[in-house]
């Protein structure tokens, strides 16, 4: 399912809208993680949704993800890139800065079949506090059974 969520954000996104990140050891692919944009009718604040995340399981438990996902967030900070989103385990991604978000203060694209995993950070010296409007995510992630 994540090999097809990746090959059809590769396939249809907009390249203005996409960010991936590698980590290499050596040749060898080692982790991978993409940002596509989240937009919000009623804020203009650049916002991208962190999703997939992925670290070669013999690489996992070493610090690869994370240190990957802050390269990641401080190049997406140089960019530009105001709030960044993501739907996953609060306290892996807690560890690198996500807090928890109330669906009342930031609304995710689609119902969430677990509430508590919705997940986000500024990355400006703004809190990230609540983006107002309905969201509009890239054609990938535009299926309800993901989310």
């Amino acid at each position: 399912m994540i090999g097809a969520l990746v090959r059809d954000i590769l396939a249809r996104t907009d390249p203005a809208d996409l960010h991936c990140f590698t980590a290499r050891e050596g040749a060898a692919l080692i982790g991978a993680v993409c940002f596509t944009r989240l937009r919000y009718d009623d804020d203009p604040r650049r916002v991208f949704l962190l999703s997939p995340m992925a670290v070669a399981p013999a690489q996992q438990r070493k610090g690869v993800g994370q240190r990957l996902i802050r390269h990641a967030l401080a190049e997406l900070s140089a960019a530009g890139v105001e709030a960044v989103l993501t739907y996953g385990d609060p306290a892996y991604y807690g560890q690198v800065g996500f807090a928890p978000i109330a669906e009342a203060a930031i609304t995710a694209p689609y119902p969430l079949s677990m509430p508590q995993g919705w997940l986000g950070q500024s990355l400006t010296s703004t809190p990230l506090g609540t983006i107002a409007g309905k969201p509009r995510c890239v054609a990938a992630f535009q299926r309800p059974e993901i989310w």
